[in-house]
């Protein structure tokens, strides 16, 4: 007697489809320019002079918002639009948190 159980699993395999976690690195990429710009629109050049102490705070969140672009993209099964939406809306949520947080002090 044959066991079917491996041909049973590789059916189920070939529906799934793949979710790519480029698009949302790039997206998430593209969310952290975008988040940082924000700051220089708002208060203009004087921004500078704030980030001169803080960069590497918001360098920090590079990676994060890469990730948090990926993560949305897997989550979401790779819907562009909705990716972008919610990966720009959350990395603009950790750039005000931080912005806030370190001008207030």
């Amino acid at each position: 007697m044959q066991n079917v159980t491996p041909m049973l699993a590789r059916k189920d395999d070939r529906d799934r489809e793949p979710s790519w976690s480029f698009p949302g690195g790039v997206v998430g990429f593209a969310s952290y320019w975008f988040a940082l710009a924000i700051p220089f629109v708002l208060y203009g050049a004087n921004t500078l002079f704030f980030f001169l102490y803080t960069w590497p705070l918001f360098l920090a969140l590079l990676p994060v918002s890469v990730l948090i672009g990926i993560g949305t993209s897997v989550v979401l099964r790779s819907h562009l639009l909705l990716t972008l939406v919610v990966t720009l809306a959350m990395v603009i949520c950790l750039f005000w948190l931080l912005f806030s947080f370190l001008s207030g002090w």
